[in-house]
């Protein structure tokens, strides 16, 4: 009867490790999911206060800010470049900010958000754990570089595009510090040949 019962409790404990793990890589798919599917008639009490485009935006907007965070921090503890490190730093601390004001406006407008980067960052930061040295200091510049260069994209279109005011405002805000970015992690790359 004992054995029955660990037995039991492994598998449970297995089925729902698994289970979590499932949720994080499809996070941001499970976001867009659940704004798909929201009334876009309402005021944002009932169904969701902006249109589909918009919610989208915020999607991919979340999903970079929590792998820049979270690339950010590995950088921190495994790089022993001092620019690098100080460019990480600054990706934990802009990007978690830029986070907050985004989940703010998601709350008000009943967006949901992913709550952990998606499948394709999870395996970059993957990549990137198993790196050491020089190798890891070059593949986070290139993954800094590659992921700038996309929001950068994102958030000018965004920035011109979006219905919502307040997602506009928010893209309009955040284009010059992640050109910013850009701009100090393109640096970085040039000093490191």
């Amino acid at each position: 009867m004992k054995r029955i019962s660990l037995v039991a409790m492994v598998v449970l404990a297995a089925l729902s490790f698994q289970a979590c793990n499932n949720a994080a890589k499809d996070s941001k798919d499970t976001a867009d999911s659940l704004n798909a599917v929201k009334d876009s008639t309402t005021d944002g009490s009932t169904g969701i206060a902006v249109d589909k485009m918009d919610a989208e935006f915020a999607t991919k907007l979340a999903n970079g800010g929590l792998a820049e965070v979270a690339l950010g921090k590995l950088a921190e503890s495994k790089t022993t470049n001092p620019q690098i490190k100080e460019f990480a730093v600054m990706m934990v601390s802009d990007h978690g900010k830029a986070n907050e004001e985004l989940m703010e406006i998601a709350k008000t407008k009943n967006i949901s958000l992913p709550v952990a980067p998606d499948e394709e960052h999870q395996k970059k930061m993957t990549e990137l754990s198993e790196k050491t040295g020089k190798d890891f200091d070059a593949a986070y510049v290139d993954a800094m570089v590659d992921g700038h260069k996309k929001t950068v994209d994102l958030l000018e279109d965004a920035s011109k595009n979006c219905k919502d005011s307040d997602l506009m405002t928010l893209a309009t805000k955040l284009l010059p510090t992640v050109k910013g970015h850009l701009a100090k992690i393109e640096a970085i790359k040039a000093s490191m040949k």
